[in-house]
């Protein structure tokens, strides 16, 4: 008979024996006695639904004590009862022998299955995927423990079930665990299974191989071979011609050739809660939308976590739910909470973290001292204390493992339950004094870097001439401003760190290197942050003069819009009062620049160009010319405010002469990035004096410039709005669209949204 029939051994889903089993003999006594489901399980005490378990063969072996209530409640003696009795041991024999082989049955799907509509559409494209003759169709599954890969091939498995009538089997080859399955006891269950019978199975492994591919050649047959642990495992076990393979592993397994990959990523927030609800059931509702989606926030995606919650949850209705949301909030305790039952998110952790070698095991724990999100490899050699080299090869085994992602652009990230776990492991596995010397290696290096890169912007350092020796050597002012931003979170942390701990001259010397690289990244929301502490820092210190530098850079933050003018005087008045005593005649003069730019914000023009006079004044006396400069520019913006837009003029363009020139005493860097400004408002004097088509000349140079220098600001957002509306008067539509459509693009990306509906919408009616 052909393969598949109804005589074959592979019909359904796995290795039929001929003999009745327990179940079956059990529903033929049963109905022989005329009982239903619910009439037996009332006469045995044994629930109906354990009946059906055992008669649909899903509990081939019930305990003695419930046998012997079955075979009483029926009436049985004699051989009838001797018969139940052995086919219930044969049945736990044979679970019992199953268990540490893991071929069995498809698993049941579970019922509350939630989100992977995308990856289930591409695990069904298996079945119809073409491939070169002989050659089979793997899918291949990888991601780190916790995220449902087993629940997401079996709910497959499920979905495609019928495209493969010759057979479905499931081999759990556990690659987790300290002993995975042999690839040659594996084909000996696969052999068993497609009814091989033992004497005819070969001894050696490759011959074991060929015959398993023989028979899979023509037939329809799926084989998920769950957990495996490496390629030399599973490279045996795959079928060939008809035949199909899903394969799960923690593993990213890249020696497999020719397989289709499936990276399984943590469940989307919405997916997450919907989860959540359905295995919490009716109680859900009583729980609340947003407590729910909190504690779905708090699991991170996983769907192992999402049922441990839930699970605890169900089994204790008395609890709460938003207590238990504000219990997983604390970093402290959280990864303790998740855990039900024989569910423990740190047992299914710790299989990975024991495949590890020990130099990546201690890799992997002091990452956990990383303060932000993702990392590189170099700062991955400083927590671990070893070479790039070495940390590049403990980086891979991590990511191999699952408990590390990575991106295409060199950075490192945990999950956040991993972090946790490895930091559960550091405290576990070092010392205190060892912990401790870490912290502050990395805290130290990640501050030093900080401070390296953000000097490579002041005029008095530009290109610092001989970095630590341990530090990251930077070539260019674009490298230094991308490690800035990209390692933003670390440092800032660091800071942290390190103001908590005492070194308070890093601290400064960090915040104060930031000063002209925070003119480059204007709108960034870290720089309130980055100078108080540095304040804070100066003040430990005892540094009067340094504490109002920091005041007087908090109160240019404030001033930076959403603009803030009450708290720039705040700052500036404390600064002023703190220079005074020290002495600090510039930071004494900055205090009065920046009063005067809170005063023009405050509609106050007249005081604002006395403050401004002022400063300038201060500034020309002690030679600071660039420092003058800027105080000119409040002045101009201050006439502007008040209508006097020919005497605006005038001195901008003395203004642009000054920095044009090479004799002037200005820092040639500053005068660069000084004469975009500049130009912004020649440009807007142009305009309001009825000069548009000089106006549109001058701002159009002033945003070529801006975009050179990659001021994309909101200096520039108001360059690109001015130039609209000149060339909307000028009648040339199309340009005034543009510039209408890149200023809103400019507000939006600062965070300005209102001003970028404004530009949108006006890019809609220019006629």
């Amino acid at each position: 008979m052909a393969a598949g029939g109804e005589n074959s051994p592979l019909r359904g889903c796995r290795a039929i024996t001929r003999q009745p089993g327990f179940g079956e003999v059990l529903r033929s006594h049963r109905r022989a006695a005329r009982m239903t489901l619910e009439q037996l399980a009332e006469a045995s005490g044994v629930s109906a639904r354990a009946l059906s378990d055992m008669e649909r063969r899903r509990s081939r072996g019930p305990q003695q004590r419930t046998v012997t209530a079955l075979v009483d409640a029926l009436a049985l003696d004699g051989d009838a009862r001797k018969q139940l009795v052995e086919l219930a041991r044969e049945g736990r024999l044979r679970d019992r022998w199953a268990r540490p082989t893991g071929l069995s049955e498809l698993p049941p799907s579970v019922g509350d299955f939630t989100g992977r509509a995308a990856e289930l559409v591409w695990a069904s494209e298996l079945v119809y995927a073409e491939s070169a003759p002989g050659v089979g169709v793997v899918g291949l599954v990888t991601g780190s423990a916790g995220l449902g890969k087993t629940t997401f091939a079996v709910r497959a498995a499920h979905s495609v079930r019928s495209s493969f009538p010759d057979g479905v089997f499931f081999l759990d080859l556990l690659g987790m665990s300290q002993r995975p399955l042999p690839a040659t006891d594996a084909l000996q269950l696969l052999l068993r299974a497609l009814g091989v019978a033992d004497q005819q199975i070969p001894g050696d492994s490759q011959a074991r191989a060929s015959l398993y591919r023989s028979l899979l050649r023509d037939r329809h047959v799926l084989v998920v071979l769950d957990n495996a642990a490496s390629e030399e495992q599973v490279r045996p076990l795959l079928p060939g011609g008809a035949g199909r393979a899903l394969i799960t592993t923690r593993r990213l397994l890249p020696g497999l050739e020719g397989v289709r990959r499936l990276a399984l990523g943590p469940l989307p927030l919405p997916e997450s809660a919907q989860l959540l609800a359905g295995i919490l059931g009716e109680r859900s509702a009583s729980d609340g939308e947003s407590t729910l989606t909190r504690l779905a926030e708090l699991c991170g995606g996983l769907p192992l976590a999402l049922r441990i919650i839930g699970n605890r949850l169900v089994s204790r209705p008395e609890w709460d739910a938003a207590e238990l949301a504000a219990r997983l909030a604390n970093e402290e305790r959280r990864l303790d909470q998740f855990k039900a039952g024989d569910l423990k998110i740190a047992n299914a952790f710790g299989m990975s973290y024991e495949q590890l070698a020990d130099s990546a095991r201690q890799m992997f724990r002091r990452l956990a001292v990383v303060p932000g999100q993702d990392f590189d490899a170099a700062l991955a050699a400083v927590a671990g204390g070893v070479t790039i080299e070495d940390a590049w090869e403990a980086l891979d085994d991590l990511v191999d493992l699952g408990l590390l992602f990575d991106s295409a652009a060199g950075r490192y990230r945990f999950h956040d339950l991993v972090r946790l776990f490895a930091r559960d492991r550091l405290h576990q596995e070092e010392a205190a004094a060892k912990r401790e010397a870490l912290t502050e290696r990395v805290t130290s290096w990640l501050l030093r870097m900080a401070t390296m890169s953000g000097r490579w912007f002041e005029p008095g350092y530009g290109r610092p001439g001989r970095p630590g020796p341990d530090l990251t050597v930077l070539t260019s002012l674009e490298e230094a401003d991308g490690w800035l931003r990209v390692n933003v979170d670390n440092w800032l942390g660091a800071m942290r760190a390190a103001a908590d701990s005492g070194p308070h001259s890093l601290v400064l010397d960090c915040a104060e290197s930031m000063h002209w690289f925070s003119e480059r990244w204007a709108h960034s929301p870290h720089w309130q942050e980055v100078f108080t502490r540095g304040a804070e820092a100066a003040g430990a210190l005892g540094d009067l003069a340094q504490q109002a530098t920091q005041l007087n850079y908090l109160a240019w933050v404030q001033w930076v819009p959403p603009s803030d003018p009450e708290a720039v005087l705040r700052c500036a008045a404390q600064a002023l009062e703190l220079a005074t005593r020290a002495g600090a005649t510039a930071q004494i003069a900055w205090a009065h620049a920046y009063t005067g730019w809170a005063l023009l914000l405050l509609a106050r023009p007249r005081e604002a160009v006395a403050a401004s006079s002022r400063a300038a004044e201060m500034f020309k006396t002690i030679g600071d010319i660039d420092s003058y400069v800027q105080c000119l520019a409040n002045i101009s913006d201050s006439l502007i405010r008040e209508g006097h837009h020919a005497e605006a003029l005038e001195q901008s363009l003395e203004r642009l002469a000054l920095l044009d020139d090479p004799e002037s005493g200005m820092t040639p860097s500053v005068a660069t990035h000084t004469r975009p400004v500049t130009l912004i408002r020649i440009g807007q004097c142009l305009g309001h004096l009825g000069r548009r088509t000089e106006a549109i000349t001058t701002l159009s140079e002033a945003i070529d410039v801006m975009d050179t220098l990659q001021m994309s600001d909101f200096r520039q957002a108001g360059a690109l709005e001015t130039l609209a509306d000149l060339l909307a008067e000028e009648g040339r539509t199309d340009e005034s669209r543009h510039a209408y459509a890149r200023a809103a693009r400019v507000f939006e990306a600062i965070g300005d949204i209102g001003a970028s509906d404004r530009c949108n919408a006006l890019a809609t009616v220019v006629p």
